[in-house]
């Protein structure tokens, strides 16, 4: 199950790879498309498998992609302080 999912900003993207090749668990990869300035943007391919690291968002140079973390659910359905 997904711990986390990435958010993508295809027409930020330069095609640069980087995301997808510092992904540690190989959710991503660039997409057979175009953006408007021709290059080929990532996307989840293994969606399942994203821990919400961020990796992707630290390494990109154009802000194009970062990456997030579901919230944990509570457990017994009683709030916790934090």
């Amino acid at each position: 199950m997904a711990k986390g999912s990435v958010a993508v900003t295809t027409e930020r993207c330069k095609g640069c790879g980087f995301c997808v090749e510092f992904c540690p668990t190989k959710v991503l990869a660039l997409s057979s498309a175009f953006n408007a300035k021709g290059y080929h943007a990532p996307f989840m391919e293994h969606p399942d498998k994203c821990s919400g690291c961020n990796l992707c968002g630290m390494y990109c140079p154009d802000f194009a992609i970062y990456g997030y973390r579901f919230p944990k659910a509570s457990e017994g359905g009683k709030e916790t302080e934090a």
